[in-house]
């Protein structure tokens, strides 16, 4: 799949103006074939559909920085202090970041809650004493 500028904007139903905002901002890769020639491709479209996923849950800035952040990867919130990182060119359109984000946060609330060293200390003389 190559196409020019009209065929992409047609096949992901955005603007012109608004894939030359999402390569500036980064958030999506330049196309290819320079700038009198360029091709958009499957990463494009895919850079698309993770910028409106995002877009649904986050501002630009915070969309910026965990993109940057991540290396190209997403950055994803699942627990205080735990960010899930994505790659979705690396787990193709099948799966949804949101749905792994959210298993995640699943499995986490699963676990049982954490000990303070205080508390572990007690529990270790209560079994001795026993």
């Amino acid at each position: 799949m190559d196409m020019d500028i009209h065929s992409f904007c047609a096949l992901v139903k955005e603007t012109p103006r608004q894939i030359r905002y999402m390569i500036a901002e980064g958030f999506m890769p330049p196309p290819t074939g320079g700038r009198a020639h360029a091709r958009y491709g499957p990463e494009h479209v895919e850079a698309v559909r993770r910028y409106r996923w995002l877009r649904q849950r986050y501002s630009p800035a915070q969309i910026k920085v965990m993109m940057t952040a991540a290396g190209g990867a997403l950055r994803l919130p699942v627990a205080p202090g735990i960010d899930l990182l994505v790659d979705p060119s690396l787990i193709g359109p099948a799966l949804d970041p949101s749905r792994i984000a959210e298993r995640v946060r699943e499995l986490l609330a699963e676990l049982p809650p954490p000990t303070s060293p205080a508390t572990a200390k007690t529990e270790d003389t209560a079994d001795a004493a026993a």
